[in-house]
């Protein structure tokens, strides 16, 4: 079969477009035939090495954690799934991933797949849905009435952590850029800010706000001003930044490192299917040109959400 990998950390240009033996399931493993895997920021940092004391993998190396696709072969001891079940999930960030024509996956990460859109499309929810998720819900407690300012909130986290936010009753401040202000709008964003000083005061109107969830990456001195705007015993969360190193008043805060849960994955599939969650995908590539892909997000030129699918 066809698949992506490479033998070594590094630049985009580590990955190669070859043949792989087809793998068989095990015990309670499912065969996906892979219909899309997504592009996620989680992707480069293992490639190039950076993620490797959390992450370690063995080479050869495919990546892609989020899978969409049908069951093409069932492993002992699985139930509950029949070949040719529409299904997707987050795998494993260690394990040989989807960017490949077949994928073992673990019968237990994987959802019963949305109906309301292409297959391929369908792997834009998995690591990002849940992300988002379980920062709002499992990490914040956000409930309904409560203030959140969503920094960062023009990538795909951001997108449904808005649409989830507003689901939930919260009012919604989200910073992004002028060009993704109608479509944060359009997911329910009630303020929007176009840019944030991180020197001036106050660092945002309608502030304090119940919850700061921050998408991005920020200095300390930035770090303790978004968690200045947080009312006293409130929540910072953050992606990809932990919260200041002496909280004060009372803040909660943590980082997120998202978590692969079939269950919670399923009430978003739910959500999806209803039409109540968007699913944004701004580019889809063939996965013979991964290495584009992966160069084009180190130099910050993908355009968003981009699918990569089998030939």
């Amino acid at each position: 079969m066809k698949a992506a990998l490479y033998h070594r950390y590094g630049d985009s240009d580590v990955l190669q477009y070859g043949d792989i033996e087809r793998p068989t399931p095990g015990a309670g493993q499912v065969l996906v035939r892979v219909a899309g895997t997504s592009f996620n920021p989680v992707d480069a940092g293992i490639r190039g090495g950076y993620l490797s004391d959390v992450f370690p993998v063995t080479f050869p190396h495919v990546p892609g954690i989020d899978v969409a696709g049908t069951i093409a072969e069932l492993g002992d001891g699985v139930s509950g799934w029949q070949i040719g079940d529409a299904v997707i999930g987050l795998l494993p960030m260690v394990a040989r991933g989807a960017a490949a024509e077949y994928v073992l996956a673990p019968a237990e990460v994987l959802a019963a797949a949305p109906k309301s859109l292409p297959l391929a499309d369908s792997a834009a929810l998995p690591t990002v849905g849940l992300t988002a998720l379980q920062a709002l819900f499992d990490v914040a407690g956000l409930t309904a009435g409560q203030t959140i300012l969503i920094n960062g909130a023009g990538g795909a986290v951001g997108g449904y952590a808005i649409q989830l936010a507003k689901q939930a009753g919260a009012a919604v401040t989200a910073t992004t850029k002028a060009a993704g202000a109608d479509r944060l709008r359009e997911y329910g964003a009630d303020h929007l800010i176009d840019y944030l000083d991180y020197s001036a005061a106050p660092l945002v109107d309608g502030g304090p706000f119940d919850v700061v969830l921050n998408l991005v990456g920020t200095a300390p001195e930035q770090t303790e001003a978004l968690a200045g705007v947080v009312v006293e015993g409130g929540f910072y969360v953050g992606t990809m930044t932990s919260g200041p190193e002496t909280p004060q008043r009372g803040l909660r805060s943590q980082r997120v490192f998202v978590l692969s849960d079939a269950t919670q994955l399923t009430r978003l599939v739910t959500l999806v299917d209803a039409g109540q969650l968007r699913i944004d995908v701004a580019d889809r590539r063939p996965l013979s040109e991964i290495a584009a892909v992966h160069a084009d997000a180190d130099a910050g030129r993908l355009p968003g959400k981009t699918i990569l699918t089998p030939a």
